[in-house]
């Protein structure tokens, strides 16, 4: 479905960097494909190279290690998962496992693979191959995996019960795991790949037995991607069945957004990351289209160490929510396939509810809770409160290219409460320094995940714990109480309070709900988001 762009007039205001003055020009809203000719039609063909242009250079091949979406983007097509999670519906469905079984206590999960599943170099995928990548995610740790490692929280082992068969245990419930078993990080490699160290799994050699291979890795530069011939045991999401139809993917890093639509446009590049509102027109002029999805998981927001500065008083916490424009901040740096974020959830994700009510621009609210905590208005405008200024620093990384705009926006907004915020760009790498020593007063992100679990992994005192905060009632029960919900209804009720007690202690700021958006070339069919808006390539076909 073709969707048409249309202009949009915004205020202007006086932001630093030359992005935000241009985001907000034009831009696309609904979900599908936007302008130009519209996808290709017509039997799908095999064969060809797909150049894609990232907007960040992967950071490792590792999929249990891999965070970024751009990163992931590459490390998700070399790898199968047990199941597969359909993006419309959020059913799990078939991939490796043809069928599964849970335990009433949601402790065990048993699976069943398909028969003749073989890794890259012709070893064959068997349940103790799936007992060894759950052993060896265990091993690296929250270091090198943090997400992996906390959909596996409480893995007491696998049991292999035949060759295909194999037995998933925890200590206590937990609920969420079958889900966390269709995310790339839990992608089951060979066993050769696995028995390495963390550091040694991110140099592009990895074995899996997904529709691709790594051809090539250069760290920082690259990667190459070739079709993996006889793959057969596709997930029950992909359109076709059978052998992917692309014969390589080239992935190449181009962080410059106007040199990667320009590629595109030309011909150059075939489809590309972070295609920016501004950057339509010129896409559609080269009979190209944009095609975007919602983002499931915890939206963009400022997390809150509780231990720095004047962030340990809960007033500030507070006065933080309603200080926060988050309609100008679409409205005026991003465009209308983006939505301001109204809860800790994103608004895709299972059990997101709806507190727009709490989050709400008022600024004389957040006034009104300052003043009652005795922060007074020094001279130039910052409050003042026993000889301490209101001010605190936001780390970020460039994981998502309006980052520096929206926050500019937001130091003005907080600057006219009386809050200094003083902003800190980082690299991914200097970001994950400072976040594993938890050396910062905000940390500004967002985490992708298409199940509700994702509070827990963010929030809980035994999980990363970014807030560096103390156990806490309910919020901690109701992380945990969610595990053990086997009910979908129940588990949705409980992940429901938790948001609103996330909120309840000021541990997150939501500001936008994050939205992917790729530009692709004419003559490009079958380029897909999966339920977590990853992009998945095996259904893609070129029409040269």
């Amino acid at each position: 479905m073709n969707h048409p762009c249309t202009a949009r007039a915004v205020r202007p205001l006086a932001l630093a960097g030359a992005l935000a003055a241009t985001f907000a020009l034009t831009a696309c809203g609904g979900s599908g494909t936007t302008g130009g000719n519209g996808e290709p039609t017509g039997p799908p063909r095999p064969g060809g190279i797909l150049r894609y242009g990232l907007s960040l250079a992967p950071t490792c091949s590792d999929p249990a290690q891999s965070a970024t979406n751009q990163t992931i983007y590459v490390t998700r097509q070399i790898v199968d998962s047990l199941v597969d999670q359909d993006p419309e519906s959020g059913a799990l469905k078939p991939w490796l496992a043809d069928t599964w079984t849970v335990s009433s206590d949601a402790r065990s999960f048993t699976f069943h693979l398909k028969d003749g599943i073989t890794f890259s170099d012709g070893t064959p995928l068997t349940a103790d191959s799936v007992r060894k990548n759950f052993d060896s995610i265990v091993a690296l740790g929250g270091a090198k995996a943090p997400l992996a490692a906390s959909y596996l929280a409480g893995y007491t082992g696998s049991t292999v019960v035949d060759s295909r068969t194999v037995r998933v245990d925890f200590a206590a419930p937990n609920a969420q795991f079958l889900q966390a078993t269709s995310t790339p990080q839990l992608g089951i490699q060979s066993d050769a790949t696995v028995a390495k160290p963390a550091d040694d799994r991110c140099l592009g050699a990895n074995i899996g037995s997904g529709p691709f291979t790594y051809a090539a890795w250069k760290q920082n530069a690259s990667a190459t991607l070739t079709k993996r011939a006889g793959y057969a045991w596709g997930s029950a999401v992909f359109a076709t069945e059978g052998e992917a139809y692309l014969d390589k993917i080239v992935f190449t890093v181009v962080p410059e957004s106007g040199v990667r639509t320009g590629s595109l446009a030309s011909g150059q590049l075939d489809a590309i990351s972070d295609a920016l509102p501004q950057d339509v027109s010129q896409i559609e002029a080269g009979g190209g289209r944009v095609q975007f999805t919602a983002n499931p998981g915890v939206p963009f927001g400022l997390q809150v160490n509780v231990t720095r500065g004047p962030l340990r008083d809960p007033a500030v916490r507070a006065a933080l929510l309603p200080a926060l424009d988050r309609k100008e901040l679409v409205d005026t740096v991003l465009g209308p396939q983006f939505k301001p974020a109204t809860s800790v959830l994103a608004a895709k994700t299972p059990g997101y509810v709806d507190l727009s009510a709490r989050v709400k621009y008022d600024p004389d609210a957040a006034k009104k809770l300052l003043d009652q905590a005795g922060w007074v208005p020094g001279a130039d405008g910052i409050r003042v409160k026993d000889g301490q200024r209101l001010a605190a620093g936001v780390i970020f990384a460039p994981v998502f290219a309006g980052n520096q705009a929206i926050l500019e926006l937001t130091q003005q907004q907080l600057k006219a409460v009386g809050f200094d915020l003083r902003l800190e760009p980082l690299s991914v790498a200097e970001s994950n320094v400072r976040q594993n020593n938890k050396d910062f007063d905000f940390d500004y992100y967002n985490s992708t995940r298409a199940d509700g679990d994702i509070l827990r992994t963010t929030f809980a005192v035994d999980q990363r714990n970014l807030n560096a905060r103390g156990p806490a009632e309910p919020l901690d029960s109701l992380l945990s109480q969610q595990l053990s919900a086997t009910d979908p209804a129940a588990r949705a009720r409980i992940i429901g309070d938790a948001q609103s007690a996330v909120l309840d202690q000021g541990l997150w700021i939501p500001t936008i709900e994050l939205s992917q958006a790729i530009g692709v070339g004419k003559g490009v069919a079958g380029v897909k988001f999966e339920a977590s808006a990853r992009l998945q390539f095996h259904d893609t076909w070129l029409q040269r």
